[in-house]
């Protein structure tokens, strides 16, 4: 069975699809037996999809938003 090391060393090459059959299953096989491994996973699958998202400019009603929403929580934790 692989060491946690070596999943998280493959898992971005995991969620890219470029493993070889083999070393993909011995992957999941070990995410299969270890939560700690799956969260980092999981985790790493959510930050791949985020990225494209987090470098696009606000537009202004946005930046409105999420200001006011800014000034109310300042409002509110007085």
């Amino acid at each position: 069975m692989l060491s946690c090391r070596k999943v998280v060393q493959d898992a971005d090459r995991l969620l890219a699809g470029e493993l070889p059959w083999y070393r993909r299953l011995s992957v999941k096989l070990h995410l299969l037996m270890c939560h700690h491994c799956r969260r980092y996973v999981k985790q790493l699958r959510l930050l791949i999809r985020a990225v494209p998202r987090m470098h696009a400019k606000a537009n202004d009603e946005e930046v409105s938003r999420i200001m006011a929403h800014i000034y109310s929580s300042e409002k509110s934790d007085h």
